[in-house]
């Protein structure tokens, strides 16, 4: 995928993130939890048109089905293409779990049973949801790991291209789905707690959407980070040994380097803000970030650049001795 393209799916997943959260607070009922999407949306979908009478029903069980067979239709056309693996016995037990989530979604009076769940509404869709999640991205890491073992140099540097894009999604997903949802609690949660004393809260707020940007700095500058390393990934697919993929192995571990002072720089600013304004606050989250991920980040940033630049001072050497 071409990086304007891919740009443009990372803002458009932002947006989505975004309006689900916005969505979740006026439609408690269609959006009880990030978890749950979209079996959530998909079994209220079913259960309205099973209601509507007759052929609305037959069509509710025929996608029903449909929708829970899908792993094992990938199933069978991975079978045309190659041997199977262990890890795609995960796409077999994925379908059989969409049968008890969806059912459960279309029906979600089953959640206050203790012979089902027996755990609330909004609970229960969670916890089916990252259920489901566990498995499919439990298949994702397996078969990429299985790729990654058996392919040769070229196929590595496409699965991880691919991988480092994954990433990017999951990072995007973290700052405006996981973070700004935190955020949208913690307002609420403030606004609860301080009943009648809403003239108060203004510095409150502040600081608030302040601890947000402090949460989701880490993943933005992950997606910086991930972006320059896809083009470096570019580079040395095209060549290891050119001037381009010395200057991207160069901007990838300054920008590590940089994020992690940033990073640092940020947390301690922000504690220090919030006991400069204690008195004013009607909530603090002081916290102590040991970025370890940011660090083996730079790390590996500092000791590939190291590498890419030591194997472009052998093959110049090599060139000049010939």
């Amino acid at each position: 995928m071409r990086r304007k393209w891919f740009l443009i799916l990372l803002g458009v997943e932002a947006l989505t993130c975004v309006a689900i959260i916005l969505l979740r607070l006026k439609f408690t009922n269609a959006f009880t939890t990030v978890m749950a999407f979209p079996f959530e949306q998909i079994g209220a979908i079913l259960r309205s048109l099973s209601l509507s009478g007759s052929p609305g029903n037959i069509a509710a069980i025929l996608l029903y089905f449909a929708l829970c067979l899908l792993p094992v239709a990938t199933l069978v056309v991975l079978r045309k293409r190659r041997k199977l693996q262990a890890e795609d016995g995960l796409l077999g037990l994925l379908s059989v779990l969409l049968f008890i989530v969806l059912y459960v979604m279309i029906n979600p009076g089953l959640f206050n049973s203790a012979m089902i769940i027996g755990v609330g509404q909004s609970i229960g869709k969670a916890m089916l949801g990252v259920v489901v999640y566990s498995i499919l991205c439990g298949y994702l890491v397996l078969r990429a790991l299985r790729l990654f073992t058996i392919g040769n140099t070229e196929k590595l540097f496409s699965h991880l291209s691919i991988m480092v894009g994954l990433l990017a999604i999951v990072f995007v997903y973290l700052t405006f789905g996981s973070a700004f949802n935190s955020l949208l609690k913690s307002i609420t949660t403030l606004q609860i707690g301080n009943t009648g004393n809403e003239h108060l809260l203004g510095i409150s707020y502040v600081f608030l959407i302040l601890q947000f940007l402090v949460n989701a700095l880490p993943y933005l500058l992950s997606i910086v980070v991930a972006l320059a390393a896809l083009r470096l990934l570019a580079e040395l697919r095209a060549d290891r040994y050119s001037t381009a993929t010395l200057s991207a192995a160069e901007r990838i571990s300054r920008l590590c380097a940089t994020s992690l002072i940033i990073l640092v720089l940020t947390n301690i600013g922000f504690n220090i803000s919030q006991l400069l304004f204690e008195k004013t606050l009607l909530t603090s989250n002081y916290s102590v970030q040991i970025p370890l991920s940011s660090i083996a980040f730079a790390l590996i940033a500092l000791l590939l650049t190291r590498l890419v630049t030591e194997n472009k001072q052998l093959k110049d050497d090599n060139n000049g001795f010939i």
